[in-house]
């Protein structure tokens, strides 16, 4: 799934502004243009193989609630921190939605054992080799 198929139900999105850091000089003491956005996850209806990618992907972003936390400050002005923060939203839960290929355990092949004895064979006896010289 691509971060433009992410279909974002506005219910289950709340945002706030509060005053940034970073770029703007003056301004960012007096403007509130950092965007903090929450989306309670289980209105969005994940599958389940979803939400455990999402909970796995997002870590100390999501809450115990079930919120995800979103805080956006890299821009000087509100609409552009919004739209940072609803793309990054986007951007992770279309990587929750990809599934991982399943492992497929393999075994070493017969050759492949004896080859690895043969050579623990021989670096013991090379290792073997180094104790003392006995003048005999």
């Amino acid at each position: 799934m691509k971060p433009d198929d992410v279909d974002l139900p506005e219910e289950a999105l709340s945002e706030t502004f509060l005053a940034s850091t970073g770029p703007g000089g003056q301004n960012v003491n007096k403007v509130a243009t950092a965007c903090q956005l929450r989306c309670n996850v289980y209105a969005l209806g994940l599958p389940l193989h979803a939400y455990e990618k999402l909970k796995l992907l997002a870590g100390s972003k999501l809450t115990q609630g079930g919120e995800l936390v979103i805080t956006a400050r890299t821009h000087r002005s509100q609409e552009a921190n919004r739209e940072e923060a609803r793309r990054r939203l986007r951007e992770l839960i279309a990587e929750a939605y990809h599934r991982d290929a399943r492992r497929r355990p393999t075994k070493p092949s017969r050759a492949a054992k004896a080859k690895r004895v043969e050579t623990k064979k021989g670096r013991g006896a090379v290792k073997a080799m180094r104790g003392r010289v006995s003048l005999d």
